[in-house]
């Protein structure tokens, strides 16, 4: 199930790598660890797209987890799906999350936040809350993204033993 699904999912890969949006990257796309559906390579992938993608970057999470892809050589589609869980829509939610979870492990008083659309109160702020909001944020990329390796590495490890046991159920028995 699980090789089935992600398989289902991911693109194809001879397509990205003949895309010309791609041509940049030469040889490297022509890696077959990136887009193999193996065991490891997923819930590594996973493990790393959770965490660069709960962990502010100021140069953006895709460039960032394609160039770690690249250099580990886990499998490039699902991480890049997995850094998809922060987006426009949720990232407010996940940062302050992570700086409510950060002042809360470190101690903190949570700063009164009134949001204004300017770069002082960007300044003030980041001056202010920068340490809880990079320590939770750290703490959500390993917490989350250590569940999902783990998670993958159970359901990838059920199934195969649950295939085994059907198989060994159908198969007539020869002494």
């Amino acid at each position: 199930m699980p090789r089935k699904l992600f398989k289902r999912w991911s693109p194809d890969p001879n397509t990205l790598k003949t895309s010309r949006r791609l041509r940049f990257l030469g040889k490297l796309l022509h890696d077959p660890n990136l887009f193999h559906m193996t065991r490891f390579s997923v819930s590594s992938a996973c493990f790393f797209g959770l965490f660069i993608g709960f962990f502010p970057l100021p140069v953006g999470h895709i460039p960032a987890i394609a160039i770690l892809a690249l250099w580990l050589r886990f499998n490039l589609p699902i991480a890049l799906a997995c850094v998809m869980v922060s987006n426009p829509l949720t990232f407010p939610f996940i940062y302050y999350s992570a700086y409510v979870t950060g002042s809360w492990m470190l101690q903190m008083p949570i700063a009164d936040i009134t949001f204004q659309a300017n770069w002082a109160w960007f300044k003030s702020f980041l001056a202010e809350a920068w340490l809880p909001f990079v320590v939770g944020s750290f703490s959500f990329g390993i917490g989350f993204g250590g569940l999902s390796y783990l998670a993958v590495q159970w359901l990838w490890r059920w199934q195969v033993i649950s295939r085994w046991q059907a198989r060994r159920k159908n198969k007539p028995h020869t002494f």
